[in-house]
C-alpha cells in the first residue's frame, strides 16, 4: 500500500538568494534612512594645513600641502598619514596649493604655489618619482613664474576642463601700493591682482628660465595692450576657487578689506576678461576707505554673492573661503556651492545660477557638521577627492570629510520579483511520493 506523505522540500537556491538581497536592500534602505548628513575627522596632527586635493583618477590618496613646505599623502579611507611627505619645499612662508597635470598618470607633473621667505610668489613644477607614486623628485623643479609679493598672494592654481592651468594671484597687500587706484586695474603692467590661464604644456619664452609655459591664443587681451597672461582681473585677495566637476563653471572667492566678502562665478564657456572692481570697488560697492573708491567701470561686474566683512552675524564673517560644488555621493547635496569663513568657523551653501549670477536657497550647515570628534575651526580651505568627496581643513591641524546618506542599490527588476514570490507561494511544500516498506 502506497501513501502520500506530505515533506517539506528545500528552498531553491535561486530563492533563498532573492530572499537574502531583498533582505540585504532593506537593512541598507533603513540605514541610509536614518542617517544624517555630517562630518567625520578624517585626520589629525597636521602643521598647518593649507590645502587637500587629489590627482585625477586616484581614488586611494589625498595630498594635504601644510604651510611651512610639506605635502603629505593621506590614506583616503583611513585618514592614516604616510610615514614620508611626498615633497618637502625649504625657505617657504606658505606653501598655498598644489595641482596635479591632467595627465598626472602618464607624466607624472604636478604643480605648487607658495610663497617664499623673500617675499616672491612662485609656481613650480615638479615630477614623481617613476619607481614609488609616494615620493617626488626634489631634483625636478622647473620654474613656470616668480612675482614680488609681500602679501595678500592669493595662492590657488587648478587645471580647467580646458586643460589650462589657473592661477589665482592677490594685489601684494601695503608693500605693493595697496592704495593706489591703479593696483587691481594695472594689467598692462602688473601680474599680482589678478586670475592667470597658462598652458603649462608649451613655452613662449625659451630664453627666459623663470617662464616655462605658453599663452593660450583664446585668453582675453592676447594681441592688446594688457598682458596676456591675464585671464580676469581687480582681485584683493582671492582665496580658494574650483570648477565644478559637471558643468565646468568657475567659482573664486575674494576676502575683502573693510567691507565685504565675496564669491564670483564665471560660467563654463566664459571667455574672461571681466573686471571685479579692486581697487575701485569692494563688493558691489565704490572701496570706503583709502579715497580709490569709484563707480562701477565699464566692464566690471558685481559678485554673485557677498556679506559683511567684520560682521557678527550668523551670516558672517571676516574671511571668506571658497569652496566648491558638491557633486560627491551624497544625492541631497549634488549642486549645492559650499564655502566658509576663516574667522567665524561658519559653513554655508548656495545654490548658483552661473548665467543669470543669482544665487538662492541659502542654508547654514555650522551645526550640521558639527564632527564626530574635535572641531572645525579656521578653515582655511575646502578640498576635494577623486571621488567627489567634500573636505574642510583645519588650519589647526585637522582634516573633516562630509558624510551622509548615499545611494543604496536598487530593488531587482520586477521580472525578478514576480519570479521570487512564484517560487516562494509554490515551492516551499510538495507532494512527495515514497514506497512502502516492509509491512507498511
Amino acid at each position: 500500500m502506497q501513501r502520500l506523505i506530505l515533506r517539506p522540500r528545500p528552498w531553491p537556491i535561486s530563492l533563498i538568494l532573492f530572499m537574502v538581497w531583498v533582505a540585504v536592500w532593506i537593512v541598507m534602505w533603513a540605514s541610509a534612512a536614518e542617517a544624517q548628513v555630517g562630518t567625520l575627522r578624517l585626520a589629525t596632527g597636521l602643521s598647518s594645513p593649507t590645502y587637500l586635493t587629489a590627482p585625477p583618477q586616484d581614488f586611494n590618496r589625498v595630498f594635504v600641502t601644510e604651510r611651512a613646505g610639506d605635502i603629505e599623502i593621506l590614506d583616503a579611507t583611513t585618514g592614516a598619514i604616510a610615514a614620508l611627505p611626498f615633497l618637502s619645499l625649504t625657505n617657504v612662508e606658505t606653501l598655498a596649493s598644489v595641482a596635479f597635470h591632467p595627465d598626472y598618470a602618464t607624466n607624472r607633473f604636478f604643480y605648487v604655489y607658495y610663497h617664499d621667505t623673500s617675499n616672491e610668489v612662485r609656481l613650480v613644477r615638479y615630477e614623481a618619482m617613476s619607481g614609488n607614486p609616494d615620493q617626488a623628485d626634489p631634483l625636478s623643479a622647473m620654474p613656470l613664474l616668480n612675482l614680488t609679493n609681500s602679501g595678500h598672494f592669493g595662492g590657488w592654481i587648478g587645471f580647467g576642463p580646458d586643460g589650462y592651468l589657473y592661477v589665482q594671484i592677490g594685489d601684494g597687500g601695503d608693500f605693493m601700493s595697496h592704495d593706489a587706484p591703479g593696483n587691481g586695474q594695472g594689467i598692462t603692467t602688473e601680474l599680482n591682482a589678478n586670475i592667470l590661464r597658462l598652458d603649462v604644456d608649451g613655452d613662449d619664452f625659451p630664453g627666459d628660465p623663470d617662464r616655462n609655459y605658453a599663452i593660450p591664443a583664446t585668453n582675453p587681451f592676447v594681441g592688446g595692450t594688457a598682458l596676456d597672461e591675464i585671464w580676469a582681473y581687480g582681485l584683493r585677495n582671492p582665496w580658494r576657487g574650483s570648477f565644478d566637476r559637471l558643468t565646468g563653471d568657475y567659482y573664486f572667492a575674494d576676502v575683502g578689506q573693510d567691507t565685504r566678502e565675496e564669491f564670483n562665478v564665471e560660467e563654463a564657456g566664459s571667455l574672461g576678461g571681466r573686471n571685479y572692481g579692486w581697487r575701485l570697488r569692494e563688493g558691489s560697492i565704490a572701496t570706503p576707505t583709502g579715497g580709490v573708491g569709484g563707480p562701477q567701470p565699464p566692464n566690471g561686474i558685481n559678485p554673485v554673492y557677498e556679506y559683511a566683512t567684520n560682521g557678527t552675524g550668523a551670516n558672517e564673517g571676516d574671511s571668506i573661503t571658497g569652496g566648491y560644488v558638491y557633486r560627491g555621493p551624497i544625492p541631497e547635496l549634488r549642486g549645492l556651492y559650499f564655502f566658509g569663513d576663516f574667522a567665524s568657523s561658519r559653513i554655508w551653501s548656495l545654490q548658483v545660477d552661473p548665467v543669470a549670477q543669482t544665487v538662492s536657497n541659502f542654508f547654514d550647515w555650522t551645526s550640521d557638521f558639527t564632527p564626530d570628534v574635535g572641531s572645525i575651526e579656521s578653515i582655511v580651505s575646502f578640498g576635494e577627492d577623486a571621488r567627489g568627496h567634500l573636505y574642510i581643513v583645519d588650519f589647526g591641524g585637522e582634516i573633516f570629510r562630509v558624510i551622509g546618506p548615499e545611494p543604496v542599490p536598487s530593488l531587482p527588476p520586477l521580472g525578478s520579483i514576480v519570479i521570487g514570490m512564484s517560487l516562494l507561494l509554490t515551492g516551499s511544500m510538495s507532494l512527495r511520493r515514497r514506497e512502502p516498506k516492509g509491512d507498511q
